[in-house]
């Protein structure tokens, strides 16, 4: 993504909370706890895939979640519509993650909805560059670190956003909205609770997991498309080489390339990854130079036809058995 199509998009979504300045103004409520839908349900509004899918498991039938982001959109590139922008003023409670979405971010700052929650501030978010894994193994230096300082999707201090791919991150995230939404739906607190301690556990097996099955590799090192696993390879002590950077649409270099090619080779390299909402022709032109095979890695910005699961945990669950086969797990 250039920062033209970011001016754009920005530019877009102002001129659309504009549109939308008297839905939002007319729907701000002013009490502590949240006023429910028709259907007595908490209307929820999340920005995409990972926020939603928190909402629907720990809100479960208490709520009703719309998502700003639709299936198959790759979420860096939504721009709004003046009838989103209304949703969000319209919602009891909005959740997102802010520094991955410029629109959305520029949206909620002006809707004024009193329960909006803001995934980024529910754990510590840290910087990582395009060559991001265990202590001392950082390849954002000199003309590669200048590349990455235009693609950090505008998160402050170049902090990297993607939290859900850490299970032990995404728990904490969900801590958090579970008390949010307890606060918004004061009622059914207790099953609010009980959702999210039910989520943070399966987690924690999920993490379990990833630990035991990345502990006896041939290889640390993954090379991908998008440098989005920073915080799954700093937990599990892998090396993640980004072909490109924190933005999934940026272009490496030719001393990019050249230094992929000397990293796969040295650290014995066996695959290439790429994902399903952007181009793998990036990936495939690096694998087929280096002899390389190509799989998915997927970053769960959402869910589609394609991807290799049907909810959060199942993705997740595939992108470690991709991780095994690549890496030569033991």
């Amino acid at each position: 993504m250039n920062v033209r199509r970011r001016l754009i998009s920005s530019t877009a979504a102002a001129a659309a909370v504009t549109l939308g300045i008297v839905t939002l103004s007319a729907c701000g409520g002013s009490s502590d706890a949240a006023d429910k839908g028709g259907d007595g349900k908490l209307d929820v509004v999340a920005s995409f895939y990972p926020m939603q899918y928190l909402a629907e498991q720990i809100g479960g039938g208490h709520v009703a979640v719309n998502t700003l982001t639709k299936p198959g959109v790759e979420p860096h590139d939504l721009e709004l519509k003046p009838k989103q922008i209304g949703e969000l003023g319209e919602a009891d409670v909005v959740l997102y993650l802010k520094g991955i979405q410029p629109a959305v971010d520029d949206a909620i700052a002006q809707a004024g909805v009193k329960n909006t929650v803001d995934a980024a501030t529910l754990t510590k978010l840290e910087a990582h560059g395009t060559g991001v894994g265990h202590a001392g193994h950082d390849h954002a230096e000199g003309e590669h670190a200048e590349e990455e300082a235009g693609h950090d999707h505008g998160s402050e201090a170049g902090n990297d956003p993607h939290i859900w791919l850490d299970p032990v991150k995404y728990a904490e995230v969900a801590k958090g909205v579970g008390t949010a939404l307890e606060k918004a739906d004061p009622a059914n607190a207790a099953d609010y609770r009980k959702n999210t301690d039910a989520l943070v556990k399966q987690l924690g097996d999920l993490n379990t997991d990833f630990a035991n099955g990345l502990k006896n590799t041939t290889t640390k090192t993954f090379i991908t498309t998008h440098s989005a696993f920073g915080y799954l390879a700093e937990r599990y002590g892998l090396d993640q080489e980004g072909i490109s950077g924190i933005d999934p649409e940026s272009e490496p270099s030719p001393a990019r390339i050249k230094e992929l090619q000397d990293v796969a080779k040295k650290d014995k390299v066996t695959t290439v990854f790429f994902e399903t909402l952007a181009s793998d022709k990036t990936a495939k032109t690096l694998a087929g130079d280096t002899g390389l095979k190509t799989d998915v890695l997927d970053p769960l910005e959402g869910i589609t036809d394609t991807s290799k699961g049907d909810d959060y945990i199942e993705v997740m669950r595939s992108n470690l058995a991709a991780l095994q086969k690549a890496l030569g797990a033991k």
